[in-house]
């Protein structure tokens, strides 16, 4: 009788999961075979797969744990791996990069990549890794979210791999487990929404057909459940019934999909194992996985990606191209090898010789740090953003002969002090007035001083006179100033 009880219970959950008509993908093949370990492991592999993806991941430090050793048995094609981004923001930020950066480490070795924005939970929030509730959007602001972040992923993802790098020896070099014909065999991608299933589910329904299935205990001994209901504010119901949400997304995701992998940051591992025994109890079936990368911590352990002015945004509306690129250039010697490795796609050769060359007499420093800044700055923003960085990057170095334009200074004006001033204001003005007045510097005393020691420029050519005056040629393009203090204090005035 408890036997049959059981497999009705099964069969009325599995018909709840039927597949919606708002579906983005087709429903194609739903994975229903039951696999175990042995046949996973005994399956014959080709050459490419004998180093899988999982193997990749592990020899970068991209593996925090996985839920099955299954997992790295896999050949090429035979995983379908989401990634789930949840729309808090208009945009992505640092923090979700090694989660694109995973997805794309999956494409490259053959398999599908499933992103997976959050439109259903993100009007909930996730309180993984959160001290307090998080602020509840509105439903218009997370639409917004979800098609910004969308056009966003779409065009990180889509991006064809760069050929095979070559060391400094001239020798090509292949990245673990990619073959030179990587583009070719790339796996394919998919954007999807969870509101598209979501809204067409009661709470009645999900309660009867998927929350009987869930033990609260299992559920309150999640890491991140135990850490907040151990806080002064505790935990909201609605936040701890995330879990579930996100673990019904897998399932249904697995049975209509055939999507098999989930992946996350360690903080997301509670998560994602509610999801893998969802699959277990309520389909029968083995074959769910999930692998957890490291959050991106910098060797102080403090989260890197974070700064006094805010998050470090991966959308250009929102953070220029240049001000990204600036902030991996900063990146520090201690921390620069193991960012190589694990949010670039360079082969481990080329990054051991990188790391050599930082110990060779003559090194110039940060040359590593330009090489990673520029990498990732083609990952998330393409060649146009990349070359539109070290344009910016040359043009404002104090003393550069590149020809300033009133494009490049405008560019990186979100990114600096500026200030307008009328034409009658500057024309035939004091430099050391204007310095002054706009707020570069404090004192007319610090700006000769600053002259007498070389390192005030006006349009990147350095000053030599406490006497000069702003001529018409000294505003470019009859439309902007660009003042430096330095390497770093910049104004950039705009001529009203």
């Amino acid at each position: 009788m408890a036997a049959a009880a059981a497999m009705a219970a099964a069969a009325s959950s599995r018909s709840f999961l039927r597949p919606h008509r708002c579906l983005l993908l087709p429903h194609t093949h739903p994975l229903r075979r039951r696999l175990s370990t042995n046949a996973t492991a005994s399956a014959p592999t080709s050459t490419a797969a004998s180093a899988g993806v999982v193997d990749v991941l592990m020899k970068r430090g991209l593996v925090e744990a996985t839920t099955s050793e299954a997992l790295a048995a896999a050949r090429p094609g035979e995983l379908k791996v989401y990634c789930g981004f949840d729309p808090t923001a208009e945009s992505l930020h640092l923090g979700n990069l090694l989660g694109l950066v995973a997805l794309s480490w999956f494409r490259r070795c053959g398999h599908t990549a499933v992103a997976l924005i959050g439109g259903a939970t993100g009007r909930v929030g996730d309180p993984s890794g959160k001290s307090s509730e998080r602020p509840e959007l509105d439903i218009a602001a997370v639409e917004a979210n979800s098609d910004a972040i969308k056009s966003l992923v779409a065009q990180i993802l889509g991006r064809v791999p760069e050929p095979a790098h070559h060391s400094h020896s001239g020798q090509k070099e292949q990245p673990s487990a990619i073959s030179a014909d990587s583009s070719q065999r790339m796996g394919s991608f998919v954007i999807l929404d969870n509101y598209d299933w979501w809204k067409e589910i009661t709470l009645l329904d999900f309660l009867r057909e998927v929350g009987r299935f869930a033990r609260v205990g299992s559920m309150i001994a999640k890491e991140s459940v135990k850490k907040r209901l151990a806080s002064e504010d505790g935990m909201s119901y609605t936040e701890f019934t995330y879990q579930l949400l996100q673990g019904y997304d897998f399932l249904y995701m697995f049975k209509n999909m055939g999507v098999n992998v989930q992946i996350g940051g360690s903080d997301q591992w509670g998560n994602i194992t509610a999801g893998t025994e969802l699959i277990r109890k309520i389909l029968q079936v083995e074959g769910a996985h999930g692998l957890t990368f490291p959050l991106l911590l910098k060797s102080d352990g403090t989260k890197f990606g974070k700064t006094e002015d805010g998050a470090i945004w991966l959308s250009s509306k929102m953070l220029s191209p240049y001000k990204f690129y600036q902030y991996f250039f900063a990146v520090p010697d201690i921390d620069v090898i193991r960012f190589m490795k694990i949010l670039t796609f360079l082969s481990l050769d080329e990054i051991e010789e990188l790391e050599d060359s930082m110990k060779k007499p003559g090194y110039v420093p940060n040359t590593v740090q330009k090489r990673l800044a520029e990498e990732v700055t083609r990952f998330v923003h393409g060649e146009e953003g990349l070359e539109e960085a070290l344009k910016a990057t040359e043009a404002l170095r104090p003393g550069a002969q590149t020809q300033l334009d009133a494009q490049t200074i405008e560019g990186i004006a979100d990114d600096v002090p500026s200030c307008s001033l009328a034409y009658d204001q500057v024309f035939k003005s004091p430099l050391v007035d204007l310095a002054v007045s706009t707020g570069l510097l404090t004192s007319k005393s610090a700006v000769k001083r600053l002259i007498k020691q070389g390192g005030l420029y006006l349009n990147n050519v350095r000053i030599d006179s406490e006497d000069k005056l702003v001529e018409d040629g000294d505003i470019v393009d009859g439309k902007v100033l660009l003042l430096s203090a330095g390497k770093k204090n910049k104004m950039v005035v705009r001529i009203s």
